[in-house]
């Protein structure tokens, strides 16, 4: 038995995200406002980060944070605090726009224009990167190429499972590994998906986080944990804060958007507490990923 099969699942590293945009990055809604809009709009963006900020600080968890581009350019400051504050900092693009509606071109351009905002801002090297709605599927197979070719080392984007807004890529590889491409390898970290009762599901981030009771998603991270996956958690600013303003929408995206956003902080803390946490640079690099000598991050 190798050591890693004997560690115990409390000590085996997961990974906490947070996808850095505002209230109204709401997608696919008739009253989302276009980005030419976003400069007048009230932001809230600044308050809710600094209130993840200062719950991680509680236990010294350091994430992942995901900067739409166009945050970090209106708030660089944010960018600043959180890398001085020791945690990682990656693309979520420029413009959020989904992948599937991009050509091969225009998703380039954003996803090199997003990476080099952020390096610009921290003086340091971005190497990850997560798509809008994590709408990667089978109709952008130039996805990964792009990537590469907008000098990013890592991907965080694919779904591997239908979901909504035109995303997933049903019988992906359920665990994190590297895409070999022509032009070189990109380290993939799917979404952390659990079959039960033959279908995959999805408990840690977004809605779902707030939607479960904290019991279920323990358990069945611990599930994930026993298969000797990591788990990787998710969740954006505005879902910590129910006095945001609401965009107008029918009652079932209404519920989806909305739903369970006092439980939220809460649940972090229980996250840090039960689970041990890495940002994903730091487990691209760790014994746990196999894959690690494939032109690992520096």
């Amino acid at each position: 038995m190798s050591k890693l099969s004997r560690q115990p699942l409390a000590a085996m590293p997961s990974m906490f995200t947070v996808d850095v945009e505002d209230w109204f990055h709401i997608l696919e809604l008739p009253a989302t406002p276009k980005l030419a809009e976003w400069d007048a709009l009230p932001s809230r963006v600044e308050r809710n980060f600094h209130v993840l900020l200062d719950l991680f600080a509680e236990t010294g968890t350091k994430v992942t944070c995901f900067f739409l581009g166009y945050v970090a350019q209106r708030f660089p400051h944010l960018v600043r605090e959180a890398a001085g504050a020791g945690h990682e900092i990656a693309s979520h693009g420029y413009a959020h726009e989904l992948v599937w509606s991009l050509t091969p071109a225009a998703f380039l351009e954003d996803a090199r224009r997003s990476r080099l905002l952020l390096e610009d801002t921290i003086g340091a090297p971005v190497h990850g990167y997560r798509a809008t709605g994590f709408s990667v599927n089978a109709a952008t197979p130039w996805f990964f190429d792009q990537l590469l070719a907008a000098g990013y080392r890592y991907d965080c984007s694919v779904f591997p499972a239908p979901r909504t807004h035109g995303g997933g890529l049903a019988g992906a590889h359920y665990r994190p590994h590297v895409e070999l491409r022509a032009a070189g390898a990109l380290h993939e970290v799917p979404v952390s998906v659990l079959k039960l009762l033959g279908r995959p599901v999805y408990l840690f981030g977004g809605g779902y986080l707030r939607l479960f009771p904290y019991p279920l998603i323990r358990a069945l991270g611990r599930r994930i944990l026993a298969e000797r996956r990591p788990i990787i958690f998710y969740i954006h600013p505005r879902e910590i804060d129910p006095a945001q303003p609401r965009l107008p929408m029918a009652w079932r995206r209404q519920f989806r958007s909305y739903v369970g956003l006092r439980t939220v902080a809460d649940k972090i803390r229980r996250i840090q507490r039960d689970f041990t946490l890495v940002t994903v640079h730091e487990y691209l690099q760790r014994p746990e990923y196999p894959d690690r000598q494939a032109e690992v991050v520096a």
